[in-house]
């Protein structure tokens, strides 16, 4: 088996803005991978043929085309192996109280402490492992939730969870490892709930997810949880405030990501002007924030 790597040479100072554009589009096809050594840093996605590596260059080309080098970029086919081999110099293990997310080739040797679970992460599908800033505010904001209502004797397996705009599902995921139940995750794009079901099976929680194609409004229609997550750019989140908050249980929490701190201030006064009933909490962690909105009327 083969993949088709298209790659196209970028500012080397320009590294930092495309992981941005890329994190806010979640498509986690693409990388940027720097050689500091050489100066040179690359935008690299690899696709299973021409026409899905031409279909995402479209769509990147117009965000990214001022921090280019080269004026298109290189498809080249290689191997399964090459392919896998080349993410896991960008992938490691990390954890979070008493949840780990570890690549699927340490999976033998990787020592988990007594009662921790484990998310498994398959570098092979190249799509998230936590490593990004905003995907780890939420991971965090999620253990701490779990932690929390276990203090309080109401365990998880209580609790339901919505995933909105799951991605690779790793937040959906990562629930379901802690037991949360039910959970529903909903992606506006069909290759990302398809690999984010592949993702659950590699961890045996395909049957405690369900993952459906859908945007905001029919994701979240006539849907409520106690936990909210939305991990998506911040036009959409303020786009979408009423349908969010609406589908908050009383009590519930809402955790917005995927808002760059020169945003925070604006997509919180979106939320704030809501109404009462709400209150609002932020942490940062680089140049990207989170929001937390907790529905007091419970």
């Amino acid at each position: 088996m083969s993949v088709l790597e298209c790659r196209i040479a970028i500012r080397l100072e320009a590294g930092s803005s495309i992981e941005e554009i890329l994190a806010e589009r979640e498509d986690p096809r693409w990388m940027v991978i720097e050689n500091t050594d050489l100066g040179r840093a690359w935008l690299t996605g690899f696709f299973e043929d021409r026409e899905a590596a031409e279909a995402a260059w479209r769509v990147l080309a117009p965000l990214v085309k001022s921090q280019l080098e080269d004026a298109e970029p290189v498809l080249t086919r290689v191997a399964d192996q090459d392919w896998k081999e080349s993410y896991k110099a960008h992938f490691r293990a990390w954890h979070c109280g008493r949840i780990h997310w570890v690549p699927v080739w340490e999976r033998d040797a990787y020592e988990l402490p007594e009662g921790d679970v484990a998310v498994w992460l398959d570098p092979g599908m190249a799509f998230g492992t936590g490593n990004h800033e905003t995907t780890r505010l939420c991971l965090e904001r999620l253990t701490r939730i779990s932690s929390e209502l276990e203090a309080a004797g109401r365990p998880p397996s209580s609790v339901g969870m919505i995933d909105a705009g799951c991605g690779s599902g790793i937040l959906a995921i990562s629930a379901a490892a802690l037991g949360f139940d039910p959970i529903l995750a909903f992606d506006l794009d069909p290759e990302a709930v398809r690999v984010s079901r592949e993702n659950a099976a590699l961890n045996g929680l395909a049957d405690r997810v369900v993952f459906e194609q859908a945007d905001l409004r029919a994701g979240l229609h006539g849907r409520k949880a106690r936990v909210v997550m939305a991990n998506i750019q911040a036009d959409v989140l303020m786009a979408g405030r009423d349908l969010l908050l609406g589908a908050l249980d009383r009590g519930g929490e809402l955790v917005l990501s995927g808002i760059l701190g020169c945003e925070l201030h604006e997509v919180r006064d979106c939320f704030d002007a809501f109404g009462p009933g709400f209150v609002s909490d932020s942490r940062s962690m680089e140049e990207w924030s989170d929001l937390l909105i907790t529905r007091r009327d419970g």
